[in-house]
């Protein structure tokens, strides 16, 4: 439960129809064994203690009385059981029988849930039997306690702020204004469904979409528990098909027919980040009953979902492609839109030979598509200095051959050393004055070619280097429209690397080799036609800054926590290497800030992006100190 993750499971134990006994124990055992794994919200099936398809004996006394002691089995059964656990039963009420969902922790039931929406179209036809939830929250007395009774509870943890544990049953899912609404708005981050839905051929796709649409919805937890496969199959059949989806993504699912469990942990902290940050996602606790709670004590979830080393690359190989296409798209008309506007006879952009502004020029290619403009508009400049090598400046010439983009090269070395001569520089100093006297040149020389040409500057900075502040301000900090300013360095190469899967072979070759060239800013001069400064060995490796950067930016996460995730995504980093990466991004993000505000235009193309203008808004003189103190902590 530390840094927010709970463990929760989806349970579909084999009932067996009409013995209470038998299931009473059955369902104890199970909430049992999931406690003693450390899951902390247990959700049976719709009905549980009877079975869904008991038809008319729910209208046997014996049947219903078998179900309260079923109920009392299972609360004392499960007393030293952290965890709370959700049960299914039928239950009288003032004379009328409600379709129910006790919630239970310690032995002792915190409330009753009544199902709001009562079917009776189906094979089961519930009128027959059930009253629908009664509009207001009563006071009912039960197992010689009181509890509240009603439809709209919600379940609030003590232990976990962010916790909070929301109920309906089957059917309220399936409707338009469907409880599940009322309990999120109400503060519920996790919701439960005890259910019992027939299958038939298609319905799992169905049902899958209706638990992913609700979690996106609510931005919840959403752990969806179906009937066992041991229900009666006179009329149809069950498939206990267990899902828990958080914010819209599958996280657990069991196979139709398969073992009838689904267990993960849920991110409660995520969840109400991203209410915080929506500012559409709304707050009521009208017809709103609260139930407090608490566990015995906080416990570190052991966590079983993915974390993907590379969270801005989607993992399938179908998905990354689709994405790829997206944003090339995206890029393409950007910049095509802006050409448009300002009238720009050209695009003019500096090619290095580099990820970055091999991209840039594609992009500049397809936008030049979209206009239906001759690439002769896009004016290419290679500008070699002190650290250029003949692998990128031969790359960046074939890159420009291969596509059919004109490319001039001009020399700056002989201005910068005029310049550092004219500022009295010593030449023998490499430093910062030596290294940015390059790029500003670089940029100076672009903006003036646009402004005898006609044209504006095409900016290839990236989403990562803005992030850590590694570029010159004033410098290749600066250009009349960026169109990688939202893309990070680890997706770039996969842009790359899809435009090379579909081109022809000259292309293709040039294309691999930017990908597999070390990344370099190649402003001191090379050793022996090697390149001897290596962005990665002064900043750290971009797949941990990209890491970072997301679930800080994304999910606003702690240190702590991100230090946690990466410890999953990077087993083989120790926890020194993962706080000195930490370290190292937040005080170049905080210290960076600066060269940020005053970034050029440029689409935004993913959810993590830095523009001042609508998604990042920082002071340049904002202090690190507390983040970095709780690095040290770790």
């Amino acid at each position: 439960m530390k840094q927010g993750f709970i463990e929760v499971c989806a349970h579909s134990p084999l009932l067996r129809v009409g013995d209470t006994k038998y299931n009473a124990q059955l369902l104890a055992q199970t909430i049992c064994e999931e406690a003693d794994k450390g899951v902390r919200i247990v959700v049976t099936p719709e009905l549980g203690l009877t079975g869904y398809t008991v038809g008319d004996l729910l209208l046997q006394s014996t049947l219903l009385a078998g179900a309260m002691d079923g109920l009392e089995y299972v609360a004392e059964s499960t007393a030293d059981c952290d965890c709370l656990a959700i049960v299914g039963l039928p239950l009288t009420v003032d004379g009328k029988l409600y379709n129910s969902a006790a919630v239970l922790l310690h032995g002792k039931v915190l409330g009753v849930i009544a199902k709001g929406n009562i079917p009776t179209y189906s094979e089961f036809y519930e009128g027959r039997y059930f009253a629908p939830a009664p509009k207001e929250t009563r006071t009912i007395r039960i197992l010689g306690q009181e509890a509240p009774f009603g439809g709209a509870i919600v379940f609030r943890c003590a232990d976990l702020p962010d916790l909070a544990v929301g109920v309906e049953i089957c059917e309220d899912l399936w409707i338009p204004n469907a409880p599940h609404a009322k309990l999120a708005k109400g503060g519920a981050t996790i919701l439960c469904n005890l259910s019992a839905s027939d299958q038939v051929a298609g319905k799992a796709n169905y049902r899958r979409l209706l638990v992913q649409s609700a979690s996106a919805r609510c931005l919840a937890g959403y752990i969806y528990c179906d009937a066992p496969t041991t229900e009666s199959t006179q009329d149809v059949v069950f498939s206990a098909h267990d899902i828990i989806a958080e914010s819209g993504y599958i996280m657990a699912e069991s196979k139709p027919f398969g073992l009838g469990r689904a267990k993960t942990e849920i991110d409660v902290a995520r969840l109400n980040y991203e209410r915080r940050r929506v500012s559409t996602f709304t707050t009521s606790n009208e017809g709103i009953t609260y139930v407090d709670f608490a566990f015995d004590g906080l416990s570190e979830a052991t966590l079983t979902r993915e974390v993907s080393p590379y969270p801005f690359v989607p993992d399938d190989p179908a998905a990354l492609s689709e994405r790829c296409e997206e944003i090339l798209e995206m890029q393409a008309h950007g910049l095509a839109r802006r050409i448009e506007h300002t009238g720009a006879k050209c695009m003019l952009l500096g090619v290095s030979g580099g990820l970055d502004s091999t991209l840039a020029l594609l992009v500049c290619k397809q936008a030049c598509e979209l206009l239906g403009r001759p690439l002769s508009d896009i004016h290419a400049v290679t500008l070699p200095c002190f650290g250029t090598t003949d692998r990128t400046k031969n790359n960046a010439l074939d890159l420009c051959r291969a596509l059919g983009v004109p490319c001039r090269e001009i020399n700056i070395g002989e201005s910068v050393a005029k310049h550092l001569a004219d500022i009295g520089h010593d030449p023998a100093a490499r430093d910062v004055a030596y290294e940015n006297a390059q790029a500003r040149t670089r940029t100076m020389v672009l903006m003036d070619l646009a402004n005898q040409e006609g044209g504006f500057v095409v900016g290839t900075g990236d989403l990562s280097e803005l992030a850590l502040g590694w570029c010159t301000y004033n410098g290749d900090q600066m250009s009349m429209y960026g169109v990688n300013g939202s893309v990070p360095k680890t997706l770039i190469r996969h842009l790359i690397a899809h435009v090379a899967s579909r081109s022809e072979e000259a292309l293709k070759r040039v294309l691999l080799d930017v990908i597999d060239t070390p990344i370099s800013p190649e402003l001191l001069p090379a050793n022996g036609g090697q390149i001897v400064q290596k962005t990665e060995e002064i900043v750290g490796k971009y797949d941990l800054n990209d890491f970072i950067l997301y679930y800080m930016m994304r999910w606003g996460f702690s240190p702590t926590k991100i230090d946690r995730l990466l410890s999953v995504a990077y087993p083989s980093i120790d926890r020194e290497a993962r706080k000195e990466a930490l370290k190292r991004f937040y005080t170049r993000f905080f210290s960076q800030q600066f060269k940020r505000n005053p970034m050029p235009d440029g689409a935004k193309v993913g959810t993590v992006a830095l523009s001042p203008r609508g998604d990042w808004r920082m002071p340049s003189d904002a202090t690190a100190r507390i983040w970095l103190d709780e690095i040290e902590e770790l």
